[in-house]
């Protein structure tokens, strides 16, 4: 899908969540838990089918003619294993962690202090840390943003707005108004990485933003075994590969 205006998926995104956000209040509680667990698989296949889409950007006819026949694999890997490692040293998956949990402590103690009922408070914190962190911290926002912005397209953040769509109706069913908050989180960052990429223009090379969406989809899918339960990798973590794989790419391009 075209970008209509820089910020459209963006836009987008946010009206799904506050729509998701507003429905999972009114009637998510009507919902039985079998029921959000079906919408959390559903949401973790469809995140999986579209990260294998996007990793096999790394086959790319452009990023192969650039840096050599069977080289964007080792980009990729090498790529995951540096932006691993520095993720890994700053903590940042445990360092987020770190400040949901001050956040929720001193929320706690704002509210035993002001005669409030904390748990209430609690889970409007954690609504809005939970979703804001499911909604911002991954490679589709990054990815879709950054697309957005460059002109190739929404086709990304108009998926992302779907699966906020569900997420949103699924978290509000149980966290309830503070959900609806992570709107405004949304548009702050996918709104900044949107001017980011608008402001590149067509200075980053195909060949780079192959080996981007590649590398995002491996995170992809370590967010898609996270919806499935299957394993909770630190994704946070990795999140530095998308920074390293550019690098790489010009590396290789200047070897060869």
């Amino acid at each position: 899908m075209d970008t209509i205006f820089p910020g459209a998926g963006t836009a987008l995104n946010v009206v799904a969540v506050l729509l998701g956000g507003t429905l999972g209040m009114a009637a998510g509680h009507r919902l039985p838990a079998r029921v959000r667990t079906v919408v959390t698989d559903s949401l973790g296949l469809v995140t999986l089918v579209v990260a294998f889409v996007s990793a096999l950007e790394m086959t790319s006819p452009v990023l192969e003619a650039d840096v050599g026949r069977g080289v964007p694999v080792l980009i990729v890997l090498g790529s995951l294993v540096l932006g691993g490692i520095i993720g890994s040293l700053l903590r940042i998956e445990e360092r987020l962690a770190g400040l949901a949990d001050r956040v929720q402590r001193l929320v706690a103690r704002g509210g035993d202090a002001a005669g409030e009922r904390p748990g209430a408070r609690e889970r409007f914190i954690e609504g809005w840390l939970t979703a804001s962190l499911l909604f911002c911290v991954g490679p589709l926002t990054i990815l879709g943003s950054l697309s957005d912005g460059l002109g190739q397209g929404i086709d990304q953040l108009v998926l992302k707005s779907a699966l906020d769509f569900f997420a949103a109706l699924a978290f509000a069913s149980t966290f309830g108004v503070g959900v609806l908050l992570s709107a405004v989180s949304v548009a702050v960052v996918q709104g900044s990485l949107t001017l980011l990429g608008f402001g590149l223009g067509a200075v980053v090379p195909e060949a780079h933003i192959a080996a981007l969406t590649a590398v995002g989809g491996v995170l992809l899918i370590g967010i898609a075994l996270r919806l499935l339960a299957v394993r909770q990798l630190p994704v946070a973590d990795l999140l530095p590969a998308l920074l390293v794989a550019p690098v790489l790419v010009s590396f290789a391009m200047a070897l060869g």
